[in-house]
């Protein structure tokens, strides 16, 4: 299974529906496709379009049983997210640095 991609992560979590979703089942476990219309307040197409973009994303993965479909977070698919912002961290933490290196020299 190929890894997912810090483009596809973001995009996926772009959507407040589709972040609110992810963000339930993070929360609360596995749930239905019934449960989670039910939570987003949207329709039953939309919900499972959402999850389709999802699950492309390996932000979800689904399991079928009977006439239901459960869905569960894949937490360990917003690692590409946090990469990316792990290097901007170094570069934060730089601009902190010499901010209070001004700071210090500003004191009386």
């Amino acid at each position: 299974m190929q890894p997912a991609t810090a483009n596809l992560v973001f995009r996926a979590l772009s959507d407040p529906t589709r972040r609110a979703i992810f963000e339930e089942l993070t929360r609360q476990g596995e749930q239905t496709v019934h449960a989670l219309t039910h939570f987003a307040g949207v329709s039953q197409p939309a919900v499972s379009k959402h999850l389709t973009v999802l699950k492309r994303a390996k932000l979800v993965r689904h399991r079928r049983d009977g006439r239901e479909t459960h869905y569960r977070a894949q937490s360990e698919a917003l690692e590409p997210m946090v990469d990316w912002l792990r290097l901007y961290s170094a570069f934060w933490h730089e601009r902190f640095d010499r901010l209070e290196a001004v700071l210090e020299r500003m004191e009386p």
